[in-house]
């Protein structure tokens, strides 16, 4: 989970905490059931903190799962981050992001989960993933690596794709997901202007090792 930080004295520091906690709370019941509906008792339980603790925090259920899930967005954008550095061609960086997204499902199950069940009504939000995907296609248009397209609609694309190859993970395991999201990220590229050859080539270029 993406950390801050760390508070300056100790009431600072267990505020945070708590706050951390509450945020994993419902990070794991939008795991488990993508349902918001739980009660502030059984959130506040599940955080093993008071229930007065809540509105110290949030204002409402709404305003924390919808932290929940920013918070998982974030922390899969620094994922990207940690793993893709180094890499400058925007369309291996686009590829190399759906074939880690598949490979997530099983490294970071709670997390793409999240994503899955609350993704879609984010992609147009002003999230870190959000703000890296429109800067890695910007660059391709910049480049003249991508065909140029309102950032908006490569943005519904793209996030569209990649919540679906997500949703095919975890509703397929039967399948091989690199493969899967090997083929589908090579259909990206070529929506995105890249030839068919480049595309193909680019698509299956090996992943950077895990720092």
């Amino acid at each position: 989970m993406p950390t801050s930080a760390p508070p300056g004295n100790r009431f600072e520091r267990r505020r945070a905490e708590t706050r951390r906690a509450l945020i994993r709370a419902a990070r794991q019941i939008l795991a488990e059931t993508g349902d918001g509906s739980a009660s502030i008792q059984v959130i506040a339980e599940r955080a093993d903190v008071g229930f007065g603790s809540f509105y110290n925090h949030f204002q409402s259920k709404t305003e924390l799962f919808d932290m929940a899930v920013v918070d998982a967005l974030e922390e899969f954008g620094q994922n990207f981050d940690e793993r893709l550095t180094g890499i400058d061609d925007p369309a291996e960086l686009v590829a190399a992001g759906f074939r880690l997204s598949a490979r997530m499902a099983d490294s970071h199950p709670e997390l793409m989960q999240v994503l899955r069940r609350r993704g879609l009504g984010h992609i147009h939000t002003d999230n870190g993933l959000t703000r890296r995907a429109v800067r890695d296609f910007e660059a391709g248009m910049a480049s003249g690596r991508f065909t140029t397209v309102d950032p908006d609609v490569a943005l519904s694309a793209l996030g569209g794709t990649l919540l679906s190859l997500v949703e095919l993970r975890f509703a397929r395991p039967d399948l091989d997901g690199d493969e899967s999201a090997v083929n589908l990220a090579e259909m990206v590229l070529r929506m995105l202007g890249v030839p068919p050859d480049d595309a193909h080539e680019v698509a299956r270029r090996p992943l950077p090792d895990p720092a």
